[in-house]
This record gives C-alpha cells, sequence and structure tokens, in this order.
C-alpha cells in the first residue's frame, strides 16, 4: 500500500541511465530520435539561413521539392521514434530531446521554411553538407555493418561513437575552410613549380587517365606524410589522436586531428596542382578519397582477396590500426598497398586483428577538446628501438 506522505515520482530525465541498450527498451530509439530531430533541425535552419549555413557550390543544384519533403519525412520519423523512446524507457531523456528538436523545428516552420530572396554567392559554414553527408554514410554504411559485419557482436554505437560524429560533424562544418587551408598552400607556393609542357600533357590525358594519375601521385605523396606523422615524435603526437579509436567503423575515419587534416591534405595536393591536373579530375580524386578512406575503416568482412595486393582494402587498414605488436608502423597507404610492398612496409597475414587502439605509452584522452589539446600538452613515450611506437 502506497504510503500518502510520500511525493509522488516524478519522471527521470536524466542523461544518465543503467537501464538496457538493447533493442526493445528505448535507448535505440531514442538516440536516432535525436539524430533524426538534430539533423530535421539543421536543414530548417539552412532554409532560414542559407547565406550562412551552407555551400555556394550546392545551393543551385538541390531539387528543393524533394529535399522540403525529405525533411518532413525526418522529422515526423524523429517524432515517432522519440514518442516510442518515452513509452518504453523509465529515463525520458532521449525521448524528449527528440521531440524538443522536432517542436523547436516545426516552429520555425518545418519544412516549408519559404525561401523568397536573393541568396549571396558567399557562404562560412557547410551544414548543408555536412547533413547530406551524415544521412549518406549512415543509409550506406550503417546497413552494410549490420549485414557484413567482421565484428558482429560491435554495436552501431559503440563506445566512442560520440567523439567520432564530433570530429564528422565539425571536419563537415568548415569544410570550406579546411578548402582554403589545403588546396590555397599549393596555389600561393607552388605555382612556380608548375611547368607549362608538362601540365598540357596532363590535362590533354583523357578523364581516366588523369583520375588514375591523380591516386596514384596523391597515394605516393600520402604514403610518405603518413609515415612521417608515424616516426617523428612531435607528429605523433598529433597522429595518435586517430589510432585512439579502439573499434573500427565508418565513422571511425573520421577521428582525425585537425592538425593532422591540413598537413596531409595541403602536402598531398602540392603535386597534383603542380602537375596541373584538371579540375574535374581533381573533384573525382577527392570523391574517391573520401569514399575510400571511409570504406577501409569500415565494419566489413569483405576482404578482396583477388585484389588485396592491388588495393586497399578494409582488412589491409584494420592491420594499420591494429594494437598488435608486429602490425605497428605497417600499411601507410591509403589507395595502394604498392607503396608498402616497395618500401618494406607491408604486413597482411591471413587473420584480422585482434584488437585495436593504443598499445600502451602515452594515452589519448576521450572526447573531441580534450584530443584537440592534448597533443600540445604531453609526449608518448617510445621504446628503445626509435622506429617502433610504443603507442599506435
Amino acid at each position: 500500500m502506497t504510503d500518502p506522505t510520500t511525493p509522488p515520482q516524478r519522471p527521470h530525465i536524466s542523461l544518465q541511465s543503467t537501464e538496457s541498450h538493447e533493442f526493445g527498451h528505448g535507448w535505440i530509439s531514442g538516440v536516432f530520435s535525436v539524430l533524426l530531430g538534430a539533423i530535421g533541425l539543421g536543414a530548417v535552419l539552412c532554409l532560414h539561413y542559407p547565406e550562412w549555413l551552407t555551400m555556394p557550390e550546392l545551393r543551385g543544384r538541390y531539387p528543393l521539392v524533394y529535399i522540403r519533403a525529405l525533411i518532413h519525412v525526418v522529422l515526423v520519423a524523429a517524432f515517432l521514434l522519440a514518442t516510442a523512446s518515452v513509452w518504453l524507457r523509465y529515463n525520458k531523456a532521449l525521448g524528449l530531446t527528440g521531440i524538443g528538436f522536432v517542436l523547436v523545428a516545426a516552429l520555425l516552420g518545418g519544412s516549408r521554411v519559404p525561401i523568397d530572396r536573393d541568396v549571396p554567392t558567399g557562404g562560412m559554414f557547410g551544414l548543408d553538407w555536412f547533413l547530406l553527408n551524415l544521412i549518406l554514410f549512415s543509409v550506406v554504411y550503417v546497413p552494410l555493418e549490420r549485414l557484413f559485419a567482421k565484428h558482429p557482436d560491435q554495436p552501431v554505437f559503440r563506445i566512442g561513437w560520440r567523439t567520432d560524429l564530433t570530429y564528422f560533424f565539425i571536419n563537415s562544418l568548415i569544410v570550406q575552410v579546411m578548402t582554403l587551408l589545403t588546396l590555397r598552400p599549393a596555389m600561393v607556393f607552388f605555382d612556380w613549380a608548375k611547368i607549362p609542357k608538362i601540365v598540357a600533357i596532363v590535362q590533354s590525358a583523357p578523364m581516366v587517365l588523369q583520375v588514375l594519375g591523380a591516386i596514384v601521385v596523391a597515394d605516393f605523396t600520402q604514403y610518405w606524410i603518413h609515415r612521417a606523422f608515424h616516426t617523428f615524435p612531435p607528429l605523433w603526437r598529433v597522429h595518435a589522436v586517430h589510432h585512439s579509436a579502439e573499434a573500427m567503423d565508418w565513422l571511425a575515419g573520421s577521428r582525425l586531428h585537425i592538425v593532422d587534416a591540413v598537413v596531409t591534405r595541403a602536402l598531398t595536393y602540392v603535386p597534383i596542382y603542380v602537375l596541373g591536373f584538371s579540375e574535374p579530375a581533381v573533384i573525382a580524386y577527392v570523391v574517391i578519397v573520401v569514399f575510400q578512406a571511409t570504406f577501409i575503416h569500415a565494419n566489413v568482412r569483405w576482404e578482396f582477396r583477388p585484389f588485396r595486393g592491388l588495393i586497399a582494402t578494409p582488412c589491409f587498414h584494420h592491420w594499420h590500426h591494429s594494437a598488435e605488436r608486429e602490425a605497428i608502423d605497417k600499411n601507410f597507404a591509403v589507395h595502394t598497398p604498392i607503396w608498402d610492398r616497395l618500401f618494406g612496409t607491408y604486413f597482411m597475414p591471413d587473420r584480422w586483428p585482434k584488437s585495436y587502439g593504443l598499445a600502451g605509452g602515452d594515452p589519448v584522452p576521450h572526447g573531441f577538446f580534450h584530443q584537440l589539446f592534448h597533443p600540445f600538452q604531453r609526449k608518448v613515450k617510445k621504446s628503445g628501438n626509435t622506429g617502433d611506437h610504443v603507442a599506435q
């Protein structure tokens, strides 16, 4: 019998909970409601402030009717999932957060926000780029990693996914800033190195050959940049952030310190610019490298055995992230293992790694902002052999 002097229990809305994360307990629906609600709200904000939040290169290419329909579907799905989470779960935080995002988006006009003015050509942030990438990669990789997982027990929302999603968000949001920081140095500091005759030969080649050439040249350059990040302690302290992920999936590839990303991309673009590859070829290369860099981190069991000596595969790159001693400082290439074979860093046993992450030494803290400042605070210890890192 209830004690009449005991105050009634209020719904628990703490963000912390010991409730199950398994299917049927409202956690999965709650997380998806928050993600979809945030995506929907972000899209509505893009409709309100396209001059600030969207990329000029993409604005004129949107089929606005379909974009509005997609925003509506996303918001409705977020609301339904949030309602299910509130119904199933004692801790109401996720469901109420999802509903909150949907309500704010609806109050701001939802998918019907009019765009009745001329939008300036400039722009500061790429929120639309982030939302499109998140939807595309989630739709492609989440089902693939559920159906063809190498580690089937690894959940979609594994440890560290919030940190990696933050990296994904920051890198996508400031894509225009990143482009300025990575392409501009090559154009400003290496214009003198362009040889007109070579540029003419390169640009006269068929588009397929230009794209293949850009991939080969960029991969050769990136191989040595990547190897340098593993060799020199100041660079390794930055690159160790990328290797701190203890689970491999499509999102883990986003964990890349901004210094690492800027230096690697800026130097990789130098030979591409100097050789004079055409703009369509460079765009095609960028698209390929984005998908390839994501795919080789994915939690899929495909090995592509007939081609794994020529093309970088998930198994090949998973060994680069392995915490096993014999895999340290191996498999640096992103596109083709040929460079690792030529320069003695190829490692491909007939099995998959048993563990990932840093094997020891200076640990990398959790969380985006802790990792952002970590390389400049402490040093990574190295073993007696100067060529081998303890923490990889």
